[in-house]
């Protein structure tokens, strides 16, 4: 008797010319830099809760300083997790991001919001099941929480990395659940390194999905990212509610697209 065949995925990894509009990113910055006077006119403003931003991989704090700083200037209290850079899932950052977490809580006296960028999007939904207690909401920008590895263009660099041990055991069992708190992912169908399918949430009372034009490098400085992530963080604590697509906002974001099924395959970090 011979074993059956491991289906394949139906979902591929973005296709050259996905990878290819990946050199919008430097656009994407200018058109922020360029959109920020009118986006800190229109956008809401934070309540000085404490927001915890986490790097995609390969990359440390340094890459989410645009973003951190229009936090600030919206109003929040944003820090970046200090960890050095991301080179993987480490379940001992997970126990130091979560006392992190409640220190933060404990300094501000009130919940903590966490951003992640693409694998960052990994830590501050796990850090959130940890410390669920404290975090107010967790927002996740190109993150491939579902589906096969094989669906990004970044996985065979991060096996290089990390190797295979990823693919298995508790912590990929639990990547694919969605936190116990509000829980927002942004994504694009022309990222260039995630298949935008791993990146779909089942929505719910406390899940949505937020579909964007844009790269997947650029977009923790893409405009209408920075638009949504205002939006979303500024909704009172205990009152949150998925975002209300009318109006103006019909035009910036697109309604999203249902899960795909990645049931029948092996789940794994990109």
């Amino acid at each position: 008797m011979t074993d059956r065949p491991t289906p394949k995925p139906t979902v591929r990894a973005p296709a050259w010319w996905k990878i290819a509009l990946e050199a919008r990113a430097p656009f994407e910055f200018g058109a922020g830099i360029a959109a920020l006077a009118p986006l800190l006119a229109i956008a809401p403003r934070g309540d000085g809760h404490a927001v915890l931003v986490y790097p995609g991989f390969g990359a440390s704090d340094r890459s989410t300083e645009p973003l951190r700083r229009v936090l600030g200037l919206l109003g929040y209290h944003a820090v970046g997790w200090g960890a050095g850079r991301n080179t993987g899932m480490r379940p001992e950052w997970l126990a130091e991001g979560a006392a992190q977490v409640r220190a933060l809580q404990r300094e501000h006296g009130t919940k903590v919001s966490l951003i992640g960028q693409s694998l960052g999007g990994i830590y501050a939904r796990e850090v959130a099941k940890l410390a669920a207690d404290e975090v107010r909401c967790v927002i996740t920008l190109g993150t491939p929480f579902t589906g096969p590895a094989q669906a990004t263009n970044a996985w065979r660099l991060y096996e290089w990395v990390n190797g295979r041990a990823h693919r298995t055991g508790p912590l990929r069992d639990s990547v694919r659940a969605a936190p116990p708190v509000p829980t927002t992912s942004i994504y694009s169908r022309t990222d260039g390194v995630v298949a935008w399918q791993c990146s779909i949430e089942q929505p719910g009372r406390l899940a949505e999905n937020i579909e964007i034009e844009g790269s997947h490098t650029g977009m923790a400085v893409n405009p209408v990212v920075l638009l949504a992530i205002a939006d979303r963080l500024a909704q009172p604590e205990g009152q949150w509610q998925p975002m209300q697509r009318s109006g103006l906002r019909r035009l910036a974001f697109r309604a999203p697209q249902k899960p795909v099924d990645f049931s029948a395959f092996a789940h794994a970090v990109g």
